[in-house]
């Protein structure tokens, strides 16, 4: 397939290519806003690229739209498509730029912030201000779907005006396109929100928006995921800490987040002094650090903390436990040598491949470097800094990819990105790199020689938030969690009371003194529906008790999404729920 790139070069690429996928979900952005030009005259166009799954447009629309105009819009593309019109290239300058653009604000912003010269792109009789690539003409744009609206400030700024952001994606194939409706309709199955309220996990409340409330089951799963993280961190030597919710202004000026973050950050006065909730852990962490005199022989020190943080995010923002605005992030923090940071980084990222090889989810990881402004620091120990992240991948053979000017503002970071079983990319772990801190804490150890030296910090985080991951987890596994997670591993189900009753007791309490999460539902209903009920809570293991379960002394059990019923002694099953518990096997 034919593309045309900025520089006005024509490319041969694979369809089935990523860079196919994106060029055909760009171009058909372009035809969305052609669209909209014919049927809106008034709207004007703000940023409209491709991305993961398809693409988006934000549009500042005169009147409000609604989803129900979608299929309007959707039917002009088609139409707009059917003319097959050609998609030309056209380089400007500057001032031609701003001449085009100049009844939209938006596209005005942008072309003052280009100090090269502009490209657009025109199809019919829309233009516009594109670096492109773009496939040769919109007759090759046929099978895509618009999905959603949804509200977006302009550049990504709460102090901007709310633009509507219209959803779409687009295919070379309508099996594709179909196929890939078919897996969004399975997300919709399995939104963590309605698992979430249909499992009894958590809650969210108008009195506290962004602050979930974790109910009975929720709170065991957490347990258990917490448990493992600290089994985890026992196994690679870590200690663990605590620090305080609230710090003063103080801190946060010599930490940098007074000048950084503080929008996001809840402050508040004590005794005439300015504090604030911490919305990150790293300055508590360099304080543990600081309380004791270190020799290079304790290096390295690992500092673990799940510590329970606040951000001020935009309350169009919230999303169930997507996105909140209190949550309890799996911190560590690492004070090192400069010899040891490779050894270091290399142990850390075998660390991530255990942690995420249990759940089931892949990875692959980017390397985010200096942003353009903003940071602080030194250029060349941004540069160094980003030069050992590298050398630590390459020589741990992990592939990496390079994500320019995503960094943190006090040092460069490895990101870790997983795939869930749905195939969506979530952002999780971080590996932060980071010698500015130490330098503005005045953090030291005492060096062989008796001196004075800098150690180097790492910022570390693997599931990120707990409460994201746990979101993420309830859609990965469709709230069928396996044994080792569950809330219930295991429910009792006797058939008739008046017989079974007194053997489903027993058994429930033999269970529970094993260490099995266990119920027994023996409600005045039917057994069919008892069996339905168990089914819809996702329970591991469903138990039914009947006369040859008692004369017998056996169990019978069937696995969650299984026909199949298998009878067995009362210590074969213990021992299979124990064993699949302890080894983390399903």
């Amino acid at each position: 397939m034919k593309i045309q790139n900025h520089d006005g070069s024509i490319s041969e690429i694979e369809k089935s290519s990523k860079e196919g996928f994106e060029v055909l979900n760009h171009s058909t952005s372009h035809l969305l806003a052609e669209a909209i030009q014919e049927l809106y005259p008034d709207a004007l166009f703000g940023f409209g690229p491709a991305i993961e799954e398809g693409f988006y447009y934000d549009i500042d629309f005169k009147e409000p739209i609604v989803e129900a105009d979608l299929v309007k819009i959707e039917k002009k593309m088609h139409e707009l498509a059917g003319k097959d019109e050609k998609i030309s290239r056209q380089q400007l300058t500057k001032d031609e730029a701003l001449k085009v653009f100049k009844n939209n604000p938006y596209k005005l912003e942008l072309i003052n912030g280009i100090d090269e010269d502009i490209t657009i792109f025109t199809q019919g009789n829309f233009t516009d201000l594109c670096r492109g690539p773009h496939i040769m003409s919109t007759g090759q744009i046929k099978h895509f779907k618009l999905l959603n609206l949804a509200g977006a400030y302009w550049r990504g700024d709460s102090k901007n005006k709310m633009l509507v952001r219209i959803y779409g994606t687009s295919w070379w194939s309508e099996e594709e396109l179909q196929n890939h409706l078919n897996v969004l309709e399975e997300r919709k199955k399995r939104d963590h929100r309605i698992l979430g309220r249909q499992l009894g996990l958590f809650m969210l409340s108008e009195y506290g928006p962004g602050f979930p409330f974790w109910l009975p089951n929720g709170m065991t799963l957490l347990n258990q995921l917490e448990d493992y993280w600290k089994s985890q961190h026992i196994k690679f030597d870590y200690v663990f800490t605590k620090t305080p919710t609230m710090l003063s202004k103080e801190l946060w000026e010599t930490s940098g987040h007074w000048d950084h973050y503080k929008e996001n950050m809840y402050t508040t006065k004590i005794d005439d002094r300015e504090f604030a909730i911490k919305p990150m852990n790293c300055p508590g962490g360099i304080l543990v650090y600081k309380n004791s005199l270190h020799s290079y022989k304790d290096l390295p020190i690992r500092l673990a903390e799940l510590g329970h943080v606040h951000r001020h995010e935009a309350s169009g923002a919230l999303n169930g436990l997507f996105r909140v605005r209190a949550f309890t992030q799996d911190d560590a923090h690492i004070f090192c040598r400069e010899d040891q940071l490779v050894d270091e980084i290399k142990t850390l990222l075998q660390f991530y491949e255990e942690m995420y090889s249990v759940f089931g989810l892949d990875y692959h990881i980017e390397l985010s470097t200096r942003p353009e402004e903003g940071y602080i620091g030194d250029i060349n120990i941004w540069n160094k800094s980003e030069a050992i992240l590298k050398e630590a991948c390459e020589k741990s053979g992990k592939e990496f990819k390079i994500n320019p000017g995503d960094g943190a503002f006090y040092g460069p970071k490895l990101d870790f990105k997983l795939r869930d079983s749905m195939g969506r990319i979530w952002q999780c772990g971080t590996i932060q790199l980071d010698m500015n801190l130490p330098e503005r804490f005045d953090c030291f150890y005492i060096d062989k020689d008796g001196e004075k030296k800098r150690p180097i910090m790492l910022h570390r985080a693997c599931l990120g938030s707990i409460e994201r991951f746990t979101g993420i987890l309830i859609e990965h596994f469709a709230g069928a969690f396996p044994t080792w997670l569950a809330p219930v591993q295991a429910i009792i189900l006797p058939v008739n009371n008046d017989y079974h009753l007194d053997y489903t007791n027993n058994l429930y309490k033999l269970m529970k003194e094993n260490g099995i999460r266990v119920e027994k539902d023996d409600a005045n209903e039917k057994l069919g529906y008892r069996l339905r009920n168990a089914q819809m809570r996702k329970i591991p293991f469903t138990l039914v008790i009947g006369d040859n379960e008692v004369k017998d002394k056996t169990v019978t059990y069937r696995r969650y999404g299984q026909k199949d019923q298998l009878t067995v002694s009362i210590d074969e099953f213990i021992k299979l729920v124990l064993e699949e518990a302890k080894n983390k096997t399903r």
